[in-house]
């Protein structure tokens, strides 16, 4: 699919779920968001429909996000489902590892191919006041389940703020170099004020090059993170909808007031 300004989209983001096991400070807010009603969160075959007609149009790259993806139920699931359709060339996931250790080996055996995991500082007590109560052996228990189930590659997506020490992403990356994993770094973003940078390491926030749409857990095509539109496959259809955001996909992020990170999947 070629999108108005002649750029190829063949990627989609699914968030599966705005829920999360943990409450990042940059993520969520400080009071207790409004969840989504759980029966207007796709089901599994929705998602799967919707995977099926973009593949059909030339979608070949899918990522499941959250939320935390691997607190939807069933998850594993979803993955054979969405491994299942012809055309996905690749199938990755994001996640906080909180819960890999137990499902980065079903996970592989269901279809998932590599995956992403949230990491932004390698000291305890720090991590658990960015996460408000995580704890970091969970996650670096998960990451070794990961590389044991052959989930490669492995890479750390580490969130800085721009213009701030990098002690803690220093030390992220001397992590990835001894555990020999890949490293991104994310500089924090903010979708109100329409603030975001080229991913070090990655292609994310590159507009110019963008070849992604998003699929809302319940159900919205978004042609962009950084933007208010958002197209609905229960009322236009999926093909429908997903014409519309690609025909409307902007040339470049603006603002986004309708989401928070935790109902987009990031």
């Amino acid at each position: 699919m070629l999108d108005r300004f002649n750029r190829k989209i063949n990627y989609l983001r699914i968030s599966v779920t705005d829920r999360c096991n943990l409450r990042c400070r940059y993520c969520m807010p400080d009071n207790d968001p409004l969840m989504l009603n759980h029966e207007d969160i796709l089901r599994f075959e929705e998602i799967q429909q919707v995977v099926a007609v973009a593949a059909s149009l030339g979608i070949s790259k899918v990522r499941l996000t959250g939320g935390e993806p691997l607190v939807r139920k069933d998850i594993t699931d979803l993955v054979a489902m969405i491994a299942s359709v012809p055309g996905v060339q690749d199938l990755s996931m994001t996640t906080n590892a909180v819960l890999l250790d137990r499902f980065a080996l079903p996970l592989k055996k269901a279809g998932l191919q590599r995956i992403n995991v949230s990491l932004d500082t390698v000291d305890p007590e720090k991590f658990h006041d960015i996460t408000r109560g995580g704890g970091l052996h969970k996650v670096f228990r998960g990451i070794q389940a990961a590389e044991a189930a052959g989930l490669h590659p492995i890479k750390i997506n580490c969130v800085v703020k721009r213009g701030a020490e990098r002690k803690d992403a220093d030390g992220v990356a001397a992590y990835c170099h001894q555990h020999g994993l890949e490293i991104r770094y994310i500089q924090q973003m903010d979708l109100e004020r329409g603030d975001f940078a080229v991913v070090e390491g990655g292609s994310g926030g590159d507009c110019a090059s963008c070849n992604r749409l998003r699929l809302t857990s319940d159900g919205k095509i978004k042609p962009c993170l950084f933007s208010d539109l958002g197209y609905d496959i229960r009322e236009l259809g999926i093909q429908h909808a997903l014409e519309k955001a690609l025909g409307n996909k902007p040339e470049k992020g603006s603002v986004n007031q309708q989401n928070l990170f935790h109902n987009i999947g990031g």
